[in-house]
């Protein structure tokens, strides 16, 4: 079976409980790849390893600060904004 959906385009305006969850762990995966890679580049004396680690690490820091970026959102706000949905409406 092959997947032709398209990627989206932007991140949704509003984040389910799942998205969230979601974000916390692709966080932690990147904080935890970060602090592995600063502290391999701490231990090797050899300078082109020690710099392509520290470039690896630069990229999951990166990583880390865009998916912030998806947290920093007034999900309150979004949902107000939102066109109403009626749920359940059996006329």
């Amino acid at each position: 079976m092959q997947n032709t959906q398209a990627p989206i385009p932007q991140p949704p305006r509003v984040l389910t409980t799942k998205d969230l969850l979601y974000l916390k762990d692709a966080l932690s995966w990147e904080l935890l790849a970060f602090k592995k890679f600063h502290f391999f580049s701490q231990q090797v004396s050899n300078p082109e390893i020690k710099q392509a680690l520290e470039k690896a690490g630069r990229m999951h820091q990166q990583h880390f600060q865009k998916l912030l970026t998806h947290l920093q959102v007034d999900n309150n706000a979004a949902l107000a904004s939102l066109p109403n949905q009626q749920q359940g409406t059996n006329s």
